[in-house]
C-alpha cells in the first residue's frame, strides 16, 4: 500500500501552536519540534504495524482499521480511538482520556510525501515527511 515504508520528518506546518493547544509545556513544545520522528509504515490488509523513532522514545503500534485502542502522545498525554481508511487517507479519531477532548489526525501521501494533520480546538498542524 501507498503508506509502507520508512519516513523521516521533513518540516512542520503550525506544530508549535498545535502543543500549546494540547497543553505541552515550552521545553516540550520546544524539544518535540525538532525530534527527529522517522515512521515505519506496514500495512497487511486492514491491520498496520507503524513504529515511531525519535529523539525521545521508540514505540511501536499495532492496530485494526476501525478497532479501538489506546494509545500514549510523547508528552504522556493519554488517548483512546481508532484509524480509518477514508479514500486514500487514515482518518484518526481520538479522545483524551484526561479531559475528553477530541483529537483528530489525518495521514495521507501528497506528491510522494506523507503529510500528517492534527486538529485539536480548532488548532490545525501538519507534520509533513519524505521517504528514508
Amino acid at each position: 500500500m501507498a503508506f509502507n515504508g520508512t519516513w523521516k520528518i521533513d518540516r512542520n506546518e503550525n506544530y508549535e501552536k498545535f502543543m500549546e493547544a494540547m497543553g505541552v509545556n515550552m521545553m516540550k513544545r520546544k524539544l518535540g519540534a525538532h525530534d527527529n520522528l522517522k515512521i515505519t509504515i506496514q500495512q497487511d490488509g486492514n491491520k498496520f504495524t507503524v513504529k515511531e523513532a525519535s529523539n525521545f522514545r521508540t514505540i511501536e503500534i499495532e492496530f485494526t482499521l476501525g478497532a479501538t485502542f489506546e494509545y500514549s502522545l510523547a508528552d504522556g498525554t493519554e488517548l483512546t480511538g481508532s484509524w480509518n481508511l477514508e479514500g486514500d487517507k487514515l482518518v484518526g479519531t481520538f479522545t483524551r482520556k484526561d479531559n475528553g477532548k477530541v483529537l483528530k489526525a489525518y495521514r495521507e501521501i501528497v506528491n510522494d510525501e506523507l503529510v500528517q494533520t492534527y486538529v485539536y480546538e480548532g488548532v490545525e498542524s501538519k507534520r509533513i515527511f519524505k521517504r528514508a
